[in-house]
């Protein structure tokens, strides 16, 4: 039995293939998932949360793997923020039996302070990312591969996950170029079974911003 279980978390064990290309069944769960999440986050869905949490927790034993430290970290991220958005989101319901919520939207200020902070920290998790297998061989035994792109859709997503954690039509702007950027780089690390997820995390991504704004709108009129 518990064989089986860390065979299914290997990123070796091929689940399907398709187009030539080996699908593992920790890519595809994770792909599953992660993809419920971003569809109900469109939707201002709160159930988005609990889903979501479940996908991290397999695309960062994945993104481990194939050295993604970066990627990695998000996921711990994501698995922090998941339980911070849901209690939030669930205070902010519509209604105690609803489950969407209101959208809002920041000043030029806020927008450009945000710009800012991602730039700085882009820097920073660049330099650390590039220093991991030196800190901490024992862990990262491979250096860390396409640190500066690595970095940047990294921060940028951890600026994304708050703005939407807290109701912000502009997180979606933010992940819109994340999705752009992470479509090309999943492809190009040979696991083309995300980048087409992310593919479809983009189309997501546009509708959910042409959504919230719509909600937000709205809001203001009544």
């Amino acid at each position: 039995m518990f064989e089986a279980i860390l065979s299914f978390f290997n990123v070796s064990n091929t689940f399907f293939t398709l187009f030539g290309y080996s699908i593992s069944y920790l890519e595809f769960t994770g792909t599953l998932f992660n993809l419920a999440s971003v569809i109900l986050i469109a939707r201002r869905n709160i159930w988005n949360w609990p889903i979501a949490i479940i996908g991290v927790i397999l695309f960062g034993i994945l993104f481990y793997q194939i050295q993604l430290y970066a990627d990695f970290f998000e996921q711990i991220y994501y698995f922090i923020t998941g339980f911070w958005g849901w209690y939030l989101w669930n205070t902010h319901k519509k209604s105690k039996k609803d489950t969407t919520v209101h959208t809002t939207r920041n000043t030029t200020k806020a927008n450009i302070l945000w710009v800012v902070g991602i730039i700085a920290a882009t820097a920073v998790v660049s330099f650390i990312l590039r220093n991991l297998s030196v800190w901490l061989p024992a862990l990262f035994p491979v250096p860390a591969s396409m640190v500066e792109i690595d970095a940047f859709t990294t921060v940028m997503s951890f600026a994304a996950t708050i703005l939407m954690i807290l109701r912000r039509v502009e997180s979606w702007v933010l992940w819109i170029i994340v999705d752009v950027i992470a479509v090309w780089l999943y492809w190009y690390k040979g696991v083309p079974f995300i980048a087409l997820l992310y593919a479809l995390f983009l189309g997501i991504a546009i509708r959910g911003f042409i959504s919230w704004r719509k909600e937000y709108l709205k809001g203001r009129v009544s």
